[in-house]
């Protein structure tokens, strides 16, 4: 079945490719009924329109606010064709049915993203008539096809070439057109006061979860073009649950860094990072931080991959990279690697806030993205230039880690990491565990304060030269003469880094 269109009312903010559109419908014979300055614009196109005002009898009033809020117009889009009582009354009305109502809405987001736009513009902006009509429309859609995007103009088309538009189409077109004014009223709660309302569109189905036993999909915030959704995957199987969420860490961590940057990440966590004068020097600092843990992992090339690293990728196994870029002879090497899926994107975008779910609601935050612009050195002695550079660079990778998180790093590369522990002390142990000699002359950054002197005396030992941590213990002056016992030199951030 298909629902052949004899006329259409067109109602829209966004015109483009609009007087092409409205013009094929006009080829096919299709009546065109429009209201304000979209008839106005069809019109300088040379087009034949009715207006609103014309079918309904009735002016547009205050200011264009009531144009298309009408009995005939709201009945020729509702009125299902064939239904007794319909009829009877569109009759007796004198209205007449539309096939096809096109209409996008006033734009509210843009408006309340320009910094010039106070309160009386951005009210104006919320539309009315629009989503009424765009309602109406998709509630009818067995009967009536609704358009409210330009990016639909072209299947619309092809189905009226075929004769009609067919039911599976319509039935797309009102989804699209119900989550069309859900988005736009969740941009005006949330314009208005705390509350938050989450359009999600459906991406992809995942083959399971975390695990097998566990169903899941990946959702797509409406309106949002993030890194994941612009990456081209050369090579490899579909990207799992765990790729995605660790694949975010990887290329998060690696993009916040300067180029020839590489972060390893291993559910979640890091377990390797470098910065270098090549992406195969940073690559080699990388791994050799925690091989084991490596096995298996997700890395952010923050660079292009050449062939020198592109071979050192091949020696190892590795589920997922994501860089920058790929050179074609590193895309021949990597090729031979099936099981390797491998993705060049762009930089990601700044993620304003972090969701956590919880029984019956989530809690929402702010992204942790600062390490403190300005850094207390509470020891006896100061850092040295290059031990500032160093820590400072640590506390970042500190920050991607989960908590209880210390890393110790030497040579812009972390030599070890100890996170997710429960106690801060055992978290220092693991990364002096991990760095062993390497932590000789090295320095350390925690994502929180140490609450005893134990976690300064495991690095001291260790032969950590330089520490940053937040500060704010009850036991602070214990940690610090510690650290002066040991003539380490130490920063407190004033920022925290918790993550769970």
């Amino acid at each position: 079945m298909s629902v052949r269109v004899r006329r259409a009312l067109i109602s829209v903010y966004d015109k483009s490719g609009l007087v092409d559109f409205a013009r094929s419908l006009s080829n096919h014979g299709i009546e065109l009924v429009s209201s304000g300055g979209t008839a106005d614009h069809l019109r300088a196109a040379g087009l034949d329109v009715k207006g609103v005002a014309d079918v309904t009898g009735a002016p547009e009033i205050l200011g264009g606010r009531v144009k298309t809020l009408h009995p005939a117009i709201h009945g020729g889009i509702l009125a299902r064709p064939g239904h007794e009582a319909d009829e009877a009354d569109m009759e007796a009305n004198g209205y007449e049915h539309f096939q096809l109502v096109v209409a996008n809405l006033y734009p509210f987001r843009e408006t309340v993203d320009d910094p010039r736009a106070n309160d009386d513009d951005i009210i104006e902006q919320i539309d009315i008539g629009g989503p009424a009509m765009v309602r109406a429309a998709a509630k009818n859609h067995r009967h009536v096809g609704i358009v409210t995007s330009p990016d639909q103009y072209p299947a619309v088309l092809a189905a009226l070439e075929e004769g009609g538009i067919p039911d599976d189409l319509l039935v797309d077109l009102a989804r699209e057109a119900f989550f069309h004014t859900a988005s736009y009223d969740a941009a005006i709660v949330g314009w208005l006061g705390n509350d938050l309302v989450i359009p999600l569109r459906w991406h992809s189905g995942l083959r399971y979860g975390e695990n097998p036993q566990q169903s899941a999909s990946v959702y797509l915030e409406d309106g949002a073009r993030p890194w994941w959704v612009e990456a081209r995957q050369y090579q490899g199987k579909e990207m799992s649950f765990n790729n995605y969420a660790d694949a975010e860490s990887a290329w998060r961590l690696a993009s916040e860094m300067p180029e020839a940057s590489v972060a390893i990440i291993k559910h979640t966590n890091p377990c390797g990072f470098a910065h270098s004068g090549s992406v195969s020097h940073a690559f080699e600092k990388a791994w050799e931080c925690d091989p084991m843990s490596a096995f298996g992992s997700v890395i952010g090339i923050h660079g292009q991959i050449d062939e020198e690293t592109a071979r050192l990728i091949a020696d190892r196994f590795i589920e997922v990279v994501v860089c920058s870029s790929v050179t074609p002879d590193a895309l021949a090497i990597l090729s031979k690697k099936k099981g390797l899926r491998l993705l060049e994107a762009p930089a990601p975008g700044s993620a304003d806030q972090d969701f956590r779910r919880i029984e019956g609601g989530f809690l929402v935050q702010d992204r942790d993205t600062d390490i403190g612009e300005t850094w207390e050195i509470v020891s006896e002695r100061m850092p040295t230039e290059d031990e500032a550079v160093q820590l400072s660079t640590a506390m970042t990778v500190a920050m991607h880690a989960k908590s209880n998180a210390i890393v110790i790093f030497k040579d812009f590369a972390a030599v070890g990491v100890g996170a997710g522990d429960q106690s801060r002390v055992g978290a220092g142990r693991r990364a002096v565990l991990q760095a062993g000699e390497r932590a000789h002359g090295a320095v350390a950054a925690s994502d929180a304060f140490f609450p005893f002197r134990d976690g300064i005396d495991a690095l001291a030992e260790a032969g950590v030269t330089a520490i940053v941590e937040p500060g704010g213990s009850r036991n602070d002056q214990e940690v610090i003469d510690a650290a002066n016992e040991h003539g380490i030199a130490l920063a407190f951030s004033g920022n925290r880094h918790f993550r769970h």
